[in-house]
């Protein structure tokens, strides 16, 4: 049998066996909340109130109640929707990715990545949505014969792209989801003692009972929606960097953007996914399975993709001044470098998140230490949302001629509130599901677990300790 090497560490601590992994992760969900998860779910609703407000009011008075003008016509719509776009990556990607590439630090993250993936695009949806502004025609929009004239989708808008590309990121991700999830909602339909429970999951698991056949499709219908969605992590936000790319806006207009707004999804994607593995492992007592060497090797992921994100700001500053054109140099010279100017600050705050702080976890040390990754995971989703923020706002709000210029574009409450309230629809469904679903693969950490629990390797350590005599004597029965 292959297994891992001693010398790496455990992807699962403690003396575990498969009915302790059973019993550990379904707890939660099978007991009562804990007050812990009470309190967070409440903060969750709260905010989640808050969107509703914000949503009610913004669509009684028009979207005039945002503080757009005539030269920042997106603001923070369109900074929180490109945001929330970015932290859906991290999901597909360590799902799907590392899937094919037979990771097994995968396997405890990978569940609440995948949930995250899909809020996280639900939340980004919202913002485009409501930003037309008469949401009750949106219908008008779809390729519908009608009576209304010409009224058929513009295919030449990068908007529509996004409507595709999103759409089909969305479903696929879903039923990576949903398909992974079936084995564990079966084991829990025969934990379960109340009847709702056994009935609400005997449906969801369209009665698997782990046959070898079922096993069989299940593990081919996972490789080929892997294979679906890896192109899908690249494209996606490729496609969003198109809203950008495809104008003559000096700041925009760079070839650089696609793989740049890749990089940048996957960077605050997993600094996210950070944010909530430290978390649950906590209140929902899951250390022996979400350990520190998985901490490690996200960190690791993190200080790679927060490098490549800053190569792709440098390069866009030499471009800009290598270009030789006004414009250009004007954008990013006086826009964003120059400190005194309005949204100068908002730039070197973006650099000094994203590019100067994650270089800390090169050492060792800081890498598995749990509140330094927890601080730097908030640090760096801010420091995320800045870049979006720069990007739009300050390539914008100077234009070519200088009637025009918007001195200072500042949010309204209604814009804030309806930010924060999408953190209260994002959490508020993540705390459903860490009550409602394993947060955690119970079928894939029980496929690692002779391979890399720490049981096994302990077992290996004193086997790899032997002479030659004694191997053969304690291996002696196994051929005969």
């Amino acid at each position: 049998m292959i297994h891992d090497s001693i010398l790496r560490d455990r992807l699962v601590t403690g003396d575990k066996s498969a009915s302790d992994v059973t019993r550990d992760i379904a707890r939660p969900i099978l007991n009562n909340p804990t007050t812990s998860w009470k309190i967070g779910f409440t903060l969750s609703l709260v905010f989640l109130g808050i969107f509703g407000v914000s949503l009610l009011y913004t669509l009684w008075t028009g979207i005039g109640v945002w503080n757009v003008n005539k030269s920042v016509m997106w603001g923070w719509d369109i900074t929180n929707f490109v945001f929330w776009v970015g932290i859906g990556h991290a999901g597909t990607l360590i799902s799907a990715v590392l899937l094919l590439f037979r990771q097994k630090w995968r396997m405890s993250i990978n569940r609440s990545a995948e949930a995250m993936t899909i809020f996280a695009v639900i939340c980004a949806a919202m913002f485009p949505v409501f930003h037309m502004g008469r949401v009750w025609v949106g219908y008008w929009a779809l390729p519908l014969p009608n009576a209304f004239g010409s009224l058929w989708v513009n295919f030449n808008s990068p908007l529509l792209w996004d409507v595709f590309a999103i759409s089909t990121y969305f479903i696929v991700s879903l039923l990576f989801w949903y398909s992974g999830l079936i084995p564990d909602l079966a084991t829990l339909r025969d934990r379960a003692k109340l009847k709702w429970r056994k009935a609400f999951y005997g449906v969801a698991a369209f009665g698997w009972t782990g046959s070898t056949k079922h096993w069989q499709r299940h593990e081919s219908l996972s490789l080929v929606l892997a294979g679906l969605s890896t192109p899908l992590v690249l494209s996606v936000h490729t496609i969003v960097s198109f809203d950008f790319a495809t104008s003559v806006v000096p700041g925009w207009h760079t070839t650089i953007f696609p793989p740049y707004f890749v990089a940048g999804a996957i960077f605050s994607g997993f600094a996210m996914v950070q944010t909530l593995l430290v978390v649950t492992r906590k209140v929902l007592a899951l250390e022996d399975y979400i350990t520190i060497e998985h901490v490690d090797v996200m960190n690791k992921v993190i200080v790679l993709t927060g490098s490549i994100v800053g190569i792709a700001y440098l390069t866009e500053l030499f471009m800009a001044w290598y270009s030789a054109v006004d414009y250009e140099w004007f954008a990013f010279k006086e826009n964003r470098l120059n400190l005194s100017s309005p949204y100068g600050w908002s730039y070197w705050i973006m650099m000094g998140c994203n590019v100067l702080s994650p270089q800390i976890f090169w050492f060792r040390k800081m890498r598995r230490n749990l509140f330094v990754t927890f601080f730097m995971s908030i640090l760096v989703n801010i420091g995320m949302w800045f870049e979006r923020f720069v990007i739009i706002v300050t390539s914008v709000y100077r234009d070519y001629l200088p009637s025009s210029w918007s001195t200072y574009y500042s949010p309204t409450i209604w814009e804030v509130g309806f930010y924060l309230g999408t953190f209260g629809l994002f959490f508020t469904c993540y705390f459903l599901f860490s009550k409602y679903f394993p947060v955690i693969a119970i079928a894939e950490i029980k496929h690692i677990l002779k391979r890399s629990g720490e049981n096994f390797k302990t077992k290996m350590k004193k086997e790899e300790e032997d002479t030659v005599t004694q191997f053969g004597e304690h291996h002696v029965h196994d051929h005969h």
